[in-house]
């Protein structure tokens, strides 16, 4: 037999042996409910692909996870690309993880229109917060997913919190138009502003302002100490415009640096105040049974237009539609009616 025989059977068998090491469903489960990093981020993994046999899996862990540890804070963060959110992570982790709690960042990193590719460059960001036992971090790419969040956030967030985790942070790519998506899976929305960039009046956008509980001009520190506390009252001056949150929470506007920490302490002590002002009302829960109703009219949306577009008739008429919509021969319009016109025929 030749050498490149061997080495082709070699290869065979090393696959073999990895896919029988492939832990099962219930070895997941086991390992997210002590906490073992490794195994939650397999089963991460799993969520978030688009492998019908690991999607199924992955349907089985969510399931058995949604039970477990409902105590938790969600907090979004978000804010303009150099802002320093990572950075703000990094420290804002470091110090939960100091008063004993165990923090899961889930970072979404922007996906390139161009190569479809993302750096995931998150975890060289926070140094100290990668080694720290207490936190888990985990980068996904958004794709094409609005308000840069990546497809399965949500369900990962289930899994951090079956696996103990207090507190989960979930950092955006921060694009400003589509931050809905963010607001729609967190308890507390975090925006973090810049002053003496021109971010003051950038920030003061209708849609933005009006889901944020809070917002931290970051990066306080040397001379921009002053430029901060006037980009502080530019803000609270703005905030008074907004009609009051269904929470009946006050947003406030806080500055920090997440360089030298200070500020830091202050902002986990607002968190805390709105965590117990909208339990202590009813609306940390109200609000957690709107986002779990969203989530599954969502995950409606998303097997119904999966269903559509791999049905055989729908394939067949796609291809000649879109040719005529290119050539204007036909309004998009008329040509999506045609195309759930085919898409009925096929049910039948």
């Amino acid at each position: 037999m030749s050498k490149s025989g061997n080495i082709g059977k070699k290869s065979a068998s090393e696959l073999k042996s990895r896919r029988k090491k492939t832990p099962s469903t219930k070895e997941l489960m086991d390992g997210i409910l002590r906490g073992d990093q490794p195994m939650l981020a397999r089963a991460i993994t799993l969520v978030e692909s688009t492998n019908p046999e690991h999607q199924e899996k992955a349907y089985k862990i969510i399931e058995r996870s949604l039970s477990h540890k409902n105590d938790t804070l969600r907090i979004g963060i978000t804010g303009v690309p150099g802002v320093g959110k990572s950075t703000f992570i990094e420290s804002f982790g470091s110090m939960l993880t100091g008063m004993g709690k165990k923090v899961a960042v889930l970072a979404v990193d922007p996906t390139s229109t161009v190569s479809k590719g993302s750096i995931l460059g998150d975890k060289t960001r926070m140094p100290h917060l990668v080694n720290d036992p207490n936190a888990f971090i985990r980068p996904s790419p958004s794709g094409e997913s609005l308000g840069g969040v990546a497809r399965k956030t949500r369900e990962s967030i289930i899994l951090c919190e079956a696996a103990g985790y207090d507190v989960i942070l979930v950092e955006t790519v921060g694009v400003g138009q589509s931050e809905t998506a963010v607001h729609s899976m967190v308890d507390f929305f975090l925006l973090l502003k810049l002053s003496g960039a021109g971010d003051e009046l950038q920030g003061i956008k209708r849609g933005i302002m009006e889901m944020a509980d809070a917002i931290v001009i970051n990066k306080a520190e040397g001379d921009n100490i002053k430029r901060a506390e006037r980009a502080r009252s530019e803000f609270e001056r703005a905030l008074h415009l907004y009609p009051p949150k269904e929470s009946n929470w006050s947003p406030k506007v806080l500055t920090c640096s997440s360089l030298n920490g200070s500020g830091i302490p202050e902002i986990w002590q607002m968190v805390n105040a709105f965590a117990i002002q909208s339990k202590g009302s009813g609306y940390f829960k109200s609000n957690r049974q709107d986002q779990n109703t969203y989530w599954f009219h969502q995950t409606v949306e998303s097997l119904l237009q999966r269903q559509f577009y791999h049905q055989s008739s729908v394939k067949k008429a796609m291809a000649p539609l879109q040719k005529a919509v290119e050539e204007l021969r036909i309004s998009p319009f008329r040509a999506a009616e045609q195309l759930l016109e085919a898409y009925s025929k096929g049910l039948k």
